[in-house]
């Protein structure tokens, strides 16, 4: 083979390696873009299941702290009546007492259960958010891979640029189809 023939078949060859990689950037960069804008709402959707689970407990406390006063009260009625004061309004007030207190108790198994449904939602939504931001890593290694096969024209770099691709697109189409799929090894590592 003469110089020509082969500086013409390098030439033929590192075209060839600059089209795959300029359509694996696109690739990548699409779906990048899709992945982002989910991953997003994902975001947005984790701070409103939060604050939602945080003013839940609130209540729940602040309802908590009424119950036990007006137990107390409740008690001290029962023990030691006011002095002077008639032993029907002591009863009115002990039903009285006794009405919010069976109030609080109610209100409070379902704040309970308001809050509690609240932090399973962040955590179900938290999986999803870690996909896509492992998606985001790793395609993000991935196209950094690619520039580099296309400036170095070395074809095994962008053999690994597509393996950390597969990786990337298997989590991202993961956090869109609601799979479990969750590599808590490398989340607990990163976040």
């Amino acid at each position: 083979m003469s110089t020509t023939e082969t500086t013409d078949l390098q030439k033929l060859m590192s075209d060839r390696l600059n089209q795959w990689v300029a359509v694996t950037v696109v690739i990548i960069s699409v779906f990048m873009a899709l992945t982002n804008v989910k991953g997003g709402n994902i975001g947005q959707n984790m701070a409103l299941a939060k604050a939602d689970a945080v003013d839940s407990w609130a209540e729940y406390q602040a309802g908590r702290i009424k119950l036990h006063m007006d137990e107390d009260v409740l008690a001290t009625l029962k023990l030691a009546p006011p002095p002077g004061a008639s032993p029907e309004a002591t009863a009115a007030e002990m039903a009285r007492l006794q009405k919010q207190i069976d109030r609080y108790e109610a209100k409070s198994a379902g704040l309970m259960k308001k809050a509690k449904d609240n932090e399973a939602m962040y955590e179900e939504l938290n999986v999803h958010d870690d996909q896509f931001d492992l998606s985001d890593a790793l395609l993000s290694i991935a196209l950094a891979l690619s520039a580099v096969a296309a400036l170095t024209t070395i074809a095994w770099v962008l053999y690994v640029a597509w393996g950390f691709s597969a990786g990337g697109l298997t989590m991202g189409i993961a956090g869109f189809l609601g799979w479990s799929l969750h590599l808590d090894f490398l989340s607990s590592l990163l976040g």
